[in-house]
């Protein structure tokens, strides 16, 4: 693991050049890795027409962070467990959490959004960080369940965090990182460094490289190439591998672009300009993966059924995003308590009785 500079760790170019000194990738499946990507961008784009159509209140696009979310995610062992923050859309893909699922939460059609130990995939963090906090603590409890440093790989798991540049000026994350460091808990703390918090850029974030903050609390930090998928596998893969062998917490400060607005209601333009966007465009990190493929003669045949496999998944989620029903004002307060009290089905048949009158929507 190379930590503490400023080097950032790189496998592939952007012109699909594979730096062969850098990273071992006999054993990654790169034709898989761009599927995953191809696929995730495609649902990506149909969620924001979606939300353009009225299915949704807002969608937060990943759209050029496919690379960072489909490297770590594939890093991942089953038995690892993430905490991601509201952007982490190919994470849940890598851990089998339908799209549908995700489009449920900013819908407001779930009160909380699916079984994380189903999927060993937390919820979406809404608040800026906090999930880093959720992480850490999960973390305590993996070490006091003797899960980690056994030296069995089906027993020892990882905690893995998910969250933007934004969220390293918040102090959840700053108690986070000393937490994790001084207990030395197994914890990767992967930072989507997307170069802009909703309008404000990075350079009024941190006066270093945010992967130096980890310096301060002394563990690891290193910069990669967030739009190099083959970077964010390796790199990820060492840092899980050493959480799990009790080593400590790890900071991977992932430098990648977000090519979409923050969320569905922001407009990117009033802070971007035209030269910055088309400049990150030449390092997108599908076509970077495409190059690559190509030039070892991967045949064309292959591009075409990934493309066909993510239109078809786009349509069978079109389909099941418009059959979804809207929630019942009722079911607000029944996972309020495991067993009602009185005064709470009091307080639900005021509000339906209330609702369905017709009261609140003009009368007094």
């Amino acid at each position: 693991m190379r930590t503490f500079d400023d080097e950032m760790v790189q496998v592939l170019t952007p012109d699909g050049t594979l730096l062969t000194e850098a990273a071992d990738v006999s054993d990654v499946d790169v034709l898989a890795l761009y599927r995953d990507m191809t696929v995730v961008r495609r649902l990506d784009t149909e969620s924001i027409a979606l939300q353009r159509q009225g299915e949704m209140g807002l969608w937060t696009s990943l759209r050029g962070q496919e690379a960072a979310q489909i490297g770590a995610g594939r890093a991942l062992a089953d038995h690892d467990m993430v905490f991601p923050s509201y952007r982490e859309h190919g994470v849940a893909w890598c851990r089998n959490v339908e799209q549908t699922a995700l489009v449920n939460v900013w819908r407001g059609s779930v009160h909380g959004g699916w079984d994380a130990h189903t999927h060993n995939f937390a919820p979406y963090a809404i608040v800026i960080g906090a999930q880093t906090l959720h992480a850490v603590g999960y973390a305590m409890g993996v070490v006091r369940d003797g899960l980690v440093g056994t030296g069995d790989p089906s027993r020892d798991m990882a905690v893995m965090v998910f969250f933007g540049d934004g969220a390293m000026s918040q102090g959840d994350v700053s108690e986070a990182f000393g937490w994790a460091a001084t207990q030395q808990l197994p914890v990767v703390f992967f930072c989507q460094n997307n170069q802009w918090a909703i309008s404000a850029p990075s350079s009024v974030q941190s006066p270093v490289p945010l992967h130096r903050r980890a310096l301060g609390y002394g563990f690891p930090g290193v910069r990669v190439d967030g739009n190099d998928v083959l970077a964010c596998l390796d790199v990820t893969r060492q840092a899980l591998d050493r959480a799990r062998r009790g080593e400590g917490p790890t900071l991977i400060e992932a430098y990648t672009y977000r090519m979409n607005p923050h969320t569905t209601s922001d407009d990117a333009r009033r802070y971007r300009s035209p030269e910055e966007e088309a400049g990150w465009l030449e390092r997108d990190p599908i076509a970077r993966v495409r190059r690559y493929l190509d030039g070892v003669a991967t045949p064309a045949d292959r591009f075409a059924e990934i493309d066909e496999e993510a239109d078809k998944l786009a349509v069978r989620f079109r389909a099941e995003v418009q059959s979804i029903g809207d929630i019942g004002i009722g079911e607000v307060f029944d996972a309020v308590h495991h067993v009602p009290t009185p005064e709470l089905l009091e307080q639900r048949a005021e509000a339906v009785s209330w609702l369905g009158s017709g009261t609140a929507e003009g009368g007094t």
